[in-house]
Protein backbone atom coordinates (compact mmCIF):
# COMPACT_ATOMS: atom_id res chain seq x y z
CA UNK A 1 0.00 0.00 0.00
CA UNK A 2 1.45 3.30 -1.20
CA UNK A 3 1.26 6.49 0.78
CA UNK A 4 0.99 8.79 -2.58
CA UNK A 5 -1.43 8.71 -5.08
CA UNK A 6 -0.59 6.80 -8.33
CA UNK A 7 0.10 9.11 -11.12
CA UNK A 8 -2.36 8.68 -13.76
CA UNK A 9 -1.73 9.23 -17.73
CA UNK A 10 -3.84 8.39 -20.63
CA UNK A 11 -2.38 4.97 -20.87
CA UNK A 12 -4.39 4.70 -17.67
CA UNK A 13 -7.58 6.81 -18.83
CA UNK A 14 -8.11 4.43 -21.62
CA UNK A 15 -7.83 1.62 -19.36
CA UNK A 16 -10.46 3.10 -16.81
CA UNK A 17 -12.15 3.51 -20.05
CA UNK A 18 -12.19 -0.12 -21.36
CA UNK A 19 -13.05 -1.45 -17.80
CA UNK A 20 -15.66 0.88 -17.65
CA UNK A 21 -19.75 0.50 -18.38
CA UNK A 22 -19.93 0.59 -22.05
CA UNK A 23 -21.75 2.98 -24.16
CA UNK A 24 -24.53 1.65 -25.69
CA UNK A 25 -25.96 2.59 -29.62
CA UNK A 26 -28.17 5.04 -28.95
CA UNK A 27 -25.93 7.53 -26.92
CA UNK A 28 -23.01 6.46 -29.72
CA UNK A 29 -25.43 7.47 -32.27
CA UNK A 30 -26.48 10.41 -30.80
CA UNK A 31 -22.92 11.75 -30.43
CA UNK A 32 -22.23 11.51 -33.93
CA UNK A 33 -25.88 13.13 -34.97
CA UNK A 34 -25.13 16.01 -32.43
CA UNK A 35 -21.21 16.45 -34.43
CA UNK A 36 -23.46 15.88 -37.80
CA UNK A 37 -25.73 18.87 -36.63
CA UNK A 38 -23.13 21.43 -35.96
CA UNK A 39 -23.24 20.78 -31.88
CA UNK A 40 -19.57 21.36 -29.73
CA UNK A 41 -18.79 17.92 -29.21
CA UNK A 42 -18.26 18.84 -25.39
CA UNK A 43 -20.42 15.98 -23.91
CA UNK A 44 -19.54 14.10 -21.47
CA UNK A 45 -17.35 10.58 -21.48
CA UNK A 46 -18.71 7.64 -21.61
CA UNK A 47 -16.90 6.63 -18.55
CA UNK A 48 -18.66 9.95 -16.69
CA UNK A 49 -22.39 8.55 -17.24
CA UNK A 50 -21.41 5.29 -16.40
CA UNK A 51 -20.14 7.20 -12.55
CA UNK A 52 -23.32 9.23 -12.96
CA UNK A 53 -25.26 6.48 -13.52
CA UNK A 54 -23.69 4.56 -10.09
CA UNK A 55 -24.18 8.05 -7.80
CA UNK A 56 -27.66 8.41 -8.76
CA UNK A 57 -28.66 5.00 -8.17
CA UNK A 58 -26.72 4.66 -4.93
CA UNK A 59 -28.70 8.44 -3.44
CA UNK A 60 -31.88 6.48 -5.07
CA UNK A 61 -32.62 9.75 -6.61
CA UNK A 62 -35.74 10.51 -8.19
CA UNK A 63 -35.71 14.16 -8.85
CA UNK A 64 -32.65 15.72 -10.87
CA UNK A 65 -31.82 18.81 -12.08
CA UNK A 66 -29.35 19.44 -14.61
CA UNK A 67 -27.88 23.21 -15.82
CA UNK A 68 -26.60 22.12 -19.42
CA UNK A 69 -28.55 19.82 -22.07
CA UNK A 70 -26.48 20.25 -24.95
CA UNK A 71 -27.53 17.45 -27.13
CA UNK A 72 -29.19 15.57 -24.60
CA UNK A 73 -26.63 13.01 -24.27
CA UNK A 74 -26.21 12.94 -20.19
CA UNK A 75 -30.12 13.48 -19.81
CA UNK A 76 -30.58 10.81 -20.89
CA UNK A 77 -27.82 8.58 -19.01
CA UNK A 78 -28.94 10.11 -15.86
CA UNK A 79 -32.67 9.03 -16.84
CA UNK A 80 -31.82 5.38 -17.23
CA UNK A 81 -30.88 5.90 -13.15
CA UNK A 82 -33.98 6.80 -12.34
CA UNK A 83 -37.16 5.16 -11.46
CA UNK A 84 -39.81 5.04 -13.71
CA UNK A 85 -41.53 8.02 -11.75
CA UNK A 86 -38.23 9.82 -11.55
CA UNK A 87 -37.80 12.85 -13.50
CA UNK A 88 -34.24 15.25 -15.01
CA UNK A 89 -35.76 18.32 -15.64
CA UNK A 90 -32.83 19.92 -17.85
CA UNK A 91 -31.79 23.60 -18.38
CA UNK A 92 -30.17 24.46 -21.80
CA UNK A 93 -29.83 28.25 -22.76
CA UNK A 94 -29.49 27.87 -26.83
CA UNK A 95 -32.99 26.94 -28.48
CA UNK A 96 -31.20 24.75 -31.26
CA UNK A 97 -29.17 22.44 -28.97
CA UNK A 98 -32.94 22.09 -27.13
CA UNK A 99 -34.63 21.49 -30.14
CA UNK A 100 -32.02 18.69 -31.20
CA UNK A 101 -32.06 17.38 -27.62
CA UNK A 102 -36.10 17.05 -27.82
CA UNK A 103 -35.74 15.27 -30.59
CA UNK A 104 -33.25 12.54 -29.47
CA UNK A 105 -34.85 12.35 -25.81
CA UNK A 106 -38.12 11.20 -27.74
CA UNK A 107 -36.66 8.62 -29.68
CA UNK A 108 -35.30 7.33 -26.41
CA UNK A 109 -36.17 4.54 -23.84
CA UNK A 110 -36.42 7.49 -20.91
CA UNK A 111 -38.76 10.05 -22.72
CA UNK A 112 -41.17 10.43 -20.18
CA UNK A 113 -38.32 11.31 -17.68
CA UNK A 114 -37.02 13.94 -18.63
CA UNK A 115 -38.32 17.76 -19.34
CA UNK A 116 -36.02 20.18 -21.47
CA UNK A 117 -36.18 23.85 -19.83
CA UNK A 118 -35.25 26.82 -22.11
CA UNK A 119 -33.64 29.76 -20.55
CA UNK A 120 -30.68 31.20 -18.32
CA UNK A 121 -29.68 28.82 -15.65
CA UNK A 122 -29.52 31.24 -12.99
CA UNK A 123 -33.16 32.44 -13.60
CA UNK A 124 -34.58 28.76 -14.00
CA UNK A 125 -32.93 27.44 -11.10
CA UNK A 126 -34.09 30.84 -9.05
CA UNK A 127 -37.57 29.49 -9.90
CA UNK A 128 -37.22 25.83 -8.70
CA UNK A 129 -38.65 25.45 -4.73
CA UNK A 130 -35.97 24.47 -2.65
CA UNK A 131 -35.68 21.38 -0.57
CA UNK A 132 -36.78 19.73 -4.17
CA UNK A 133 -33.91 17.80 -6.29
CA UNK A 134 -32.02 15.05 -5.02
CA UNK A 135 -29.19 15.58 -7.39
CA UNK A 136 -28.14 18.62 -9.39
CA UNK A 137 -25.14 18.43 -12.06
CA UNK A 138 -23.82 21.48 -13.70
CA UNK A 139 -22.08 21.21 -17.32
CA UNK A 140 -23.04 24.77 -18.58
CA UNK A 141 -21.40 27.97 -18.82
CA UNK A 142 -18.25 27.94 -16.30
CA UNK A 143 -18.37 31.25 -15.70
CA UNK A 144 -21.87 30.34 -13.81
CA UNK A 145 -20.92 27.89 -11.72
CA UNK A 146 -20.66 29.81 -9.05
CA UNK A 147 -24.01 31.24 -8.87
CA UNK A 148 -25.27 28.24 -9.70
CA UNK A 149 -23.60 26.87 -6.60
CA UNK A 150 -25.88 28.86 -4.42
CA UNK A 151 -28.75 27.96 -6.16
CA UNK A 152 -28.01 24.47 -5.69
CA UNK A 153 -27.41 24.47 -2.07
CA UNK A 154 -30.88 26.26 -1.80
CA UNK A 155 -32.50 23.27 -3.94
CA UNK A 156 -30.84 20.47 -3.14
CA UNK A 157 -32.39 18.32 -0.07
CA UNK A 158 -30.41 16.88 3.00
CA UNK A 159 -28.02 14.29 1.87
CA UNK A 160 -28.55 15.43 -2.14
CA UNK A 161 -25.57 15.51 -4.54
CA UNK A 162 -23.80 18.19 -6.35
CA UNK A 163 -22.19 16.89 -9.54
CA UNK A 164 -19.71 19.35 -11.72
CA UNK A 165 -17.91 18.82 -14.69
CA UNK A 166 -14.99 20.64 -16.49
CA UNK A 167 -13.49 21.12 -12.61
CA UNK A 168 -9.91 20.37 -13.56
CA UNK A 169 -10.27 22.99 -17.14
CA UNK A 170 -7.89 20.80 -19.12
CA UNK A 171 -5.64 20.77 -16.40
CA UNK A 172 -4.85 24.09 -16.48
CA UNK A 173 -6.70 24.60 -12.92
CA UNK A 174 -3.22 23.86 -11.11
CA UNK A 175 -1.61 26.78 -13.18
CA UNK A 176 -0.40 30.08 -11.30
CA UNK A 177 -0.34 32.30 -14.76
CA UNK A 178 -1.45 32.42 -18.25
CA UNK A 179 -5.01 31.22 -16.90
CA UNK A 180 -7.79 30.91 -19.37
CA UNK A 181 -10.82 32.18 -18.20
CA UNK A 182 -12.42 29.04 -17.81
CA UNK A 183 -9.33 27.99 -15.62
CA UNK A 184 -10.13 31.37 -13.61
CA UNK A 185 -14.04 30.02 -13.26
CA UNK A 186 -13.35 26.75 -12.46
CA UNK A 187 -10.40 27.81 -9.49
CA UNK A 188 -13.53 30.20 -8.06
CA UNK A 189 -15.64 27.54 -8.64
CA UNK A 190 -13.47 24.94 -6.62
CA UNK A 191 -12.43 27.28 -3.95
CA UNK A 192 -16.52 28.00 -3.38
CA UNK A 193 -17.42 24.68 -2.78
CA UNK A 194 -14.26 24.15 -0.37
CA UNK A 195 -15.67 27.35 1.82
CA UNK A 196 -19.23 26.39 1.33
CA UNK A 197 -20.68 25.14 4.72
CA UNK A 198 -22.84 22.07 4.61
CA UNK A 199 -21.44 21.00 1.22
CA UNK A 200 -18.43 17.79 1.13
CA UNK A 201 -16.84 17.21 -1.92
CA UNK A 202 -14.27 14.90 -3.29
CA UNK A 203 -12.69 15.88 -7.16
CA UNK A 204 -12.62 12.80 -9.13
CA UNK A 205 -10.18 12.67 -12.54
CA UNK A 206 -12.52 11.41 -15.20
CA UNK A 207 -13.33 13.13 -18.07
CA UNK A 208 -12.43 16.66 -17.78
CA UNK A 209 -12.71 16.16 -13.43
CA UNK A 210 -15.85 15.57 -11.77
CA UNK A 211 -16.79 17.13 -8.77
CA UNK A 212 -18.70 14.98 -6.16
CA UNK A 213 -20.42 16.78 -3.11
CA UNK A 214 -22.85 15.66 -0.92
CA UNK A 215 -24.96 18.73 1.08
CA UNK A 216 -25.33 17.97 4.77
Amino acid sequence: MSKDSTPVGKEHFAYIAAHTIQEDAFLRDLRAAAATAGLPEIHIAPEQAALLQILLKLRSARHVVEVGTLGGYSAIAMARALPSMGKVRTIEIEPKHAEFARSWIARSDVKDRIEVLVGAGQNLLGMMPGNSADVVFLDADKAGYVGYLKEAMRILRPNGLLLADNVLADGDVVKKTRLSETAKAMQAFNDAVAATPGLRAIILPIGDGCLCGVRD
